[in-house]
């Protein structure tokens, strides 16, 4: 493998925890009024509403540079955070310390399917607002300096014909990701074994986007004892993912839509052998009463080659199992600036997992597969040799990677999470746990 500092890196998970000001240019003036608001809450902390809608908190989602011993599961402010969480020009920077070429970037607030700009009372308002999202996304936080970031659009996903619509609107600004639901059940939506989607899948199949299914697109979490340590939650975190991908393996969809591709996104992916082999044994094994069938010369393996990008921030679990993927499906993450997130050492926790690969696999899954799967050419806008790790962090010395703002962890953030237990992320009153400003002095 090259050199750490020769790498190329794009990840095809990222996040921006969206500015107060970011429907200011692109709400219609007679629906402004209406417009998602960040609100200052009793206890100071800061949070989007969307009429009576409360947005998902930022809390873990805002973490980075922090000391683990800064990391709060409880809302924040935006002078809590790292400026590059919610500012492009400071992402850029970010990202030029972290030695990372480019991002797919999800939403935050919004619900990372857009469940909140869904789930207002007004349909109609709902997909103005949701087209708001996506215009600011594409034209203002990625066509801000439209070489570092592959935009991601929401769709309005209570209509299926206007879902497929704002595919091929996207598609046509330059945009071929968009965030889909894990599973559409939870949010009283149809599954994809229904046949609703289909105008959607043959959408994205004519423009060639991708269905992102991110973990907690469902507002759902894992199902936990009531008095189960913190740290079970976050150990489980990828069981989320497992649902989507056995509920991908064995959907009919794949003689209608051939070309049909979903992403696994934040999930990891050492787990993904055992599920299918798992398939391929309960075909062998069960369709004689499941009556299981898949297009000619096609089974779950070929599904999950095929049709499914997965992608790992630092799991090296898979490389024991690395011939049941499609390495071309494979693509690295940084999670930026999420709790589990590896920014700004994502090359280093990274290169351990590329010793084993040839060269052209690591290229592959450093940055090639975001390029082609999400019709993406940074090289247009940057020479390659000024896309390396080196190359960026040479531009960054003067980036403090450590961020100096929020507060202690304490009991509070524990307190919180048993409290949200079995709830909605972002649906606890959080107003109830104070939470004062204090500035860290931690560093890594």
């Amino acid at each position: 493998m090259p050199a750490i500092e020769d790498l190329i890196l794009i990840s095809v998970d990222d996040h921006i925890c969206e500015p107060p000001d970011m429907f200011d240019q692109h709400v219609p003036v007679r629906y402004r009024d209406r417009a998602p608001r960040v609100v200052t809450q009793p206890n100071g902390t800061q949070q989007w509403w969307y009429g009576d809608i409360r947005g998902r908190n930022i809390g873990l989602n805002a973490v980075a540079g922090k000391p683990p011993e800064y990391y709060n599961i409880l809302p924040s402010r935006f002078d809590e955070m790292r400026p590059g969480c919610y500012d492009v020009g400071e992402r850029v920077r970010d990202m030029d310390a972290g030695g990372q070429l480019a991002g797919l970037n999800f939403p935050n607030w919004t619900g990372f399917s857009g469940q909140v700009l869904n789930q207002g009372p007004d349909i109609a308002v709902n997909e103005i607002m949701i087209k708001a999202y996506n215009d600011w996304h594409v034209d203002q936080w990625c066509g801000a300096d439209p070489g570092r970031f592959i935009p991601c659009g929401l769709l309005p996903l209570s209509d299926v014909t206007k879902a497929a619509a704002e595919v091929r609107r996207l598609a046509n600004k330059g945009c071929h990701a968009v965030t889909f639901s894990e599973n559409p059940d939870a949010l009283k939506m149809p599954t994809i074994h229904s046949g609703y989607w289909d105008d959607l899948f043959g959408a994205c199949c004519d423009v060639g986007t991708v269905l992102c299914l991110h973990v907690g697109s469902s507002s759902r979490w894992v199902d936990l004892a009531v008095d189960a340590p913190a740290s079970c939650g976050m150990n489980l975190a990828a069981v989320l993912s497992t649902f989507s991908l056995v509920d991908l393996l064995w959907a009919d969809i794949w003689w209608r839509f051939p070309n049909l591709k979903f992403s696994l996104t934040e999930g990891d992916i050492g787990w993904i052998p055992y599920f299918v082999w798992r398939a391929e044994y309960v075909l062998q094994k069960q369709r004689g009463w499941t009556r299981a069938q898949f297009p000619p010369g096609q089974s779950p393996t070929t599904v999950f080659r095929d049709h499914i990008l997965c992608c790992f921030i630092a799991d090296p679990t898979w490389l024991g199992q690395k011939d049941t993927f499609n390495l071309a499906n494979v693509s690295w993450e940084s999670d930026y600036p999420h709790s589990d997130g590896a920014w700004p050492h994502g090359p280093e926790a990274l290169a351990p997992i590329l010793e084993s690969l040839s060269q052209g696999e690591v290229d592959m899954v450093t940055h090639q597969n975001a390029i082609r799967h999400y019709q993406f050419d940074p090289f247009r806008y940057r020479p390659k040799d000024r896309c390396t790790v080196g190359a960026l962090r040479s531009q960054a010395v003067d980036v403090d990677t450590v961020t100096h703002v929020g507060r202690p962890a304490d009991e509070r953030d524990l307190e919180a999470s048993r409290a949200g237990r079995g709830a909605a992320p972002g649906s606890v009153d959080f107003d109830t746990f104070r939470s004062p400003l204090v500035t860290s002095e931690g560093g890594r």
